[in-house]
């Protein structure tokens, strides 16, 4: 059965920068495994057609596996080796990510377009039926192969600036090619809200203690419950240093079940931080060019001793 036609692809930000900081921190080419789940998503319009709203497929890539080199789950001529891909899926760090969606390339200075050998590996991925899963919110019983393919390279040129391009495939198996795909960069922000319901942090908040009750049962416990508030307060503090005025119940009422109450509170968190981030890229460019003008200076002074030493 041919694999559903994607709408787009969806990636978080931190996920994508994490791959391309893999690619750029390794020596050579480098290959991995995408991790995530499919959905099907029906806008939410205010439109009293009701049949004017049309569900869209949308696979979101919410984790990834990279092993250092290539080749790392197949031979040389594209088919997957089932004892190295399972070998990769044992890893214990893939216990937030149980859905095996895709694979992913990593090249320097190559052209943007998949070759051959990267056609038959996601060839051979999207055949292995025993990795399907289901598409959730689908009507019935609905599976998905892994047959997303996202393939990074640098440029081919160096430049000062280091760059990388990305594009992303749907593998096609009753037309036997590549389908490309559109990728959203989900981050935070009322534009990407109906995206907070796709991820679950690696590492969520720790439990903190907000509220304190005194109890006179004895000494030890009244000089117990009086160092956590110590130590509350101290937390507070460094927290005051981030994010101005979001103080630790506020924190608390992120995590857990209520947290879907609340983010409005962490939007109001993050656009405190990027105006603290705008101001310091603004400072650091004023500094830039006050170093750049002292630069200019000291150069004009060496040319001028220069000219003076050499005699006439």
């Amino acid at each position: 059965m041919d694999e559903l036609p994607l709408h787009k692809i969806a990636i978080s930000g931190p996920t994508l920068a994490s791959i391309i900081q893999r690619f750029s921190t390794s020596p050579g080419a480098v290959d991995g495994l995408l991790f995530g789940h499919v959905t099907y998503v029906t806008p939410s319009t205010l439109s009293d057609d009701s049949a004017s709203e049309s569900s869209t497929l949308v696979a979101t890539i919410t984790g990834f596996l990279c092993s250092g080199t290539i080749n790392s789950f197949y031979d040389s001529t594209g088919a997957v080796q089932l004892h190295s891909l399972c070998r990769l899926l044992s890893d214990p760090v893939l216990n937030h990510h149980p859905s095996l969606i895709g694979w992913f390339s990593c090249r320097r200075k190559t052209h943007l377009r998949p070759s051959m050998r990267e056609f038959a590996v996601t060839a051979s991925l999207s055949s292995l039926t025993q990795f399907a899963f289901p598409v959730r919110n689908a009507p019935g019983c609905t599976n998905f192969n892994p047959c997303l393919f996202l393939l990074l390279a640098s440029p081919l040129a160096d430049q000062s600036i280091h760059t990388h391009e990305y594009r992303a495939y749907q593998f096609r198996r009753v037309t036997e090619s590549f389908d490309p795909k559109s990728m959203d960069i989900v981050n935070l922000g009322p534009a990407f809200r109906g995206h907070y319901g796709s991820f679950s942090p690696n590492a969520p908040f720790p439990s903190l203690a907000c509220n304190f009750r005194n109890s006179a049962m004895n000494e030890d416990q009244d000089e117990r419950i009086l160092n956590q508030m110590k130590k509350v307060s101290k937390d507070q503090k460094e927290l005051d240093t981030c994010a101005d005025g979001f103080d630790i119940g506020r924190l608390n009422r992120l995590v857990g079940s209520d947290a879907t109450n609340y983010t409005s509170g962490l939007e109001d968190l993050y656009e405190k931080m990027l105006v603290k981030i705008e101001n310091l890229a603004r400072q650091v460019e004023s500094s830039s060019a006050k170093v750049l003008e002292q630069e200019n200076h000291n150069r004009r002074l060496r040319y001028k001793i220069l000219k003076s030493a050499v005699p006439e």
